[in-house]
């Protein structure tokens, strides 16, 4: 129940936050569930239709091109692809989509029914250190690549003369993130026995990453927060 907890409590602190900062025009409870549980499918069509496939992606003599592989393939592309769809699905014909930042805050909904899901199979299959580490890094990188796509997914809802290109980039900036994120994670780990140096580095990197995400994510947040319409 402990490791559950651990799990699920860093999920319910950030949609606890996102939804707060909707300041002008609450979304209604019911909607943020349904993209919730979206995530939580997107998570498990994931499992489906991807992971029978994922023992038999190629391996690379090079540590550089298996992570870079392994980063976008085997984890960024088809988890953010179900994820956009099972978004765009819930709420891009829905009427409460009506105000810039409803993309985001329904995207981090998503993004955060997958990372439940998600956490809750590595936390009680590795334990409390590694639930701790994902609920200060994995679970809110996985929000923040929520905040990237919905960004850009509002800005093809309320910009539809450039509806294509908006689409395009909801979904590729959100791979480039979750992909960059997992790269620098996979390349620290398998070349950390052979060239430890080089491993920090990847890891000092990544930490710089990190705080550039969330950086950008909170600017993204409080861009389209002030260009609520019904902002008095």
């Amino acid at each position: 129940m402990l490791l559950i907890f651990v799990s699920v409590f860093p999920v319910i602190v950030i949609m606890i936050y996102i939804y707060f900062r909707d300041k002008y025009e609450k979304e209604p409870l019911w909607l943020l569930i349904k993209a919730f549980a979206g995530g939580i499918l997107s998570a498990v069509a994931t499992i489906l239709f991807f992971v029978p496939f994922h023992n038999s992606l190629p391996e690379f003599q090079n540590v550089f091109a298996n992570a870079m592989f392994k980063a976008f393939f085997g984890a960024a592309i088809p988890e953010e692809i179900f994820k956009f769809i099972f978004l765009y699905l819930i709420i891009w014909k829905n009427r409460n989509f009506n105000e810039y930042y409803d993309g985001i805050i329904y995207a981090v909904f998503v993004s955060l029914g997958f990372a439940c899901l998600e956490n809750i199979f590595y936390v009680t299959e590795h334990g409390m250190g590694v639930g701790i580490a994902r609920g200060i890094f994995a679970v809110p990188g996985h929000a923040l690549d929520g905040v990237i796509m919905g960004y850009f997914l509002s800005l093809a809802r309320f910009m539809p003369q450039r509806k294509t290109e908006f689409i395009f980039k909801s979904l590729f900036y959100a791979i480039l993130a979750h992909g960059i994120y997992d790269f620098l994670l996979f390349y620290a780990s398998g070349i950390s026995e052979s060239s430890p140096a080089l491993s920090v580095l990847a890891m000092l990197v990544f930490l710089v990453f990190i705080i550039y995400i969330w950086r950008l994510g909170f600017r993204k947040i409080n861009r389209h927060v002030e260009a609520s319409v019904f902002k008095r």
